[in-house]
């Protein structure tokens, strides 16, 4: 597995877990975020295909905190 799809795997499953918590199915949190379930499901799997956008719209619906480490 490549670098970016290790990171795209650990926040889609950090996504999938508050999502949970949240006791949210994807579908619901496809609508909160404006998203289709489809999306919601390919962010947490670490699939290619959604954007940056996508995933921040998510993270801010669930209330999560995207940081960037160097």
């Amino acid at each position: 597995m490549v670098a970016g799809e290790d990171v795209a795997t650990e926040i889609g499953a950090a996504i999938r877990a508050a999502r949970k918590e949240a006791g949210l199915t994807q579908q619901q949190l496809g609508e909160l975020s404006g998203l289709s379930d489809r999306t919601i499901r390919d962010i947490e799997t670490g699939a290619g295909g959604p954007g940056l956008r996508a995933v921040l719209a998510v993270v801010d619906v669930l209330g999560l905190r995207l940081a960037v480490a160097r």
